[in-house]
């Protein structure tokens, strides 16, 4: 979806400034917010391409005023009220309604210490040819759909060079919406700055993004 958080190439926002010696959380409660997500993460219908949707769905004014656990936090929330997982008044009340069954966690902490290890791949064997492959000349489509992308608005219609085949991957437009895993190849793509914003830009400098292949026509 075309919204706020596509930042890439956008004018206005200032420096990147460094925090210097930051810490990990600069509250306690940030840690409790990575804890909730990855267990409602083990929930059914939550993946990690529904929470960067449900962060993108953000109202603009709170994206760019919150802080990055702020938004974890919030979309979070609004994840569980979407899903049916919680109401509105069981969220105000912090009881659960009347008459709802409570439901059985599926981590508890007997198994809390799986649930915390690292994340298994994302890519799948689909044995289909791959489209492209290094050295060839790509477009980005310009598309701009409703729902989760992960195509820049900055490079659609622009040209790249294929770097790299990764093989097939997890399609996040499609998991997004829980409408399969659809795997498709990931290829890295190399965009030169001054294709992407003209010649004003360093001859030597260019912005390497990793893309699905629906994402790509050849130029």
């Amino acid at each position: 979806m075309n919204g706020v958080h596509d930042l890439g190439g956008m004018h206005g926002f200032g420096p990147v400034r460094p925090e210097a010696n930051e810490p990990v959380f600069h509250a306690p409660w940030e840690g409790r917010v990575i804890a909730m997500r990855r267990l409602m993460g083990a929930w059914p219908g939550y993946n990690i391409d529904a929470g960067r949707h449900a962060i993108e769905r953000l109202p603009p004014v709170d994206y760019l005023g919150f802080t990055y656990y702020q938004k974890w936090f919030q979309s979070l929330i609004d994840q569980m009220i979407a899903s049916g997982t919680i109401t509105p008044q069981e969220l105000t009340s912090g009881r659960n309604a009347a008459g709802v069954p409570v439901a059985t966690p599926p981590i508890t902490i007997a198994n809390v210490a799986k649930s915390i290890a690292p994340v298994g791949s994302f890519q799948r064997d689909t044995g289909a040819n791959p489209r492209f492959t290094a050295g060839d000349t790509v477009r980005a489509r310009n598309i701009h759909p409703e729902g989760h992308t992960r195509l820049p608005r900055y490079v659609r219609g622009h040209i790249g060079t294929i770097e790299r085949d990764h093989g097939a991957h997890v399609l996040p437009d499609s998991n997004a919406h829980h409408q399969g895993e659809a795997p498709q190849t990931l290829y890295t793509v190399r965009f030169a700055a001054r294709e992407l914003w003209g010649s004003a830009r360093n001859e030597a400098d260019a912005v390497y993004l990793d893309l699905w292949e629906s994402y790509l026509d050849p130029a």
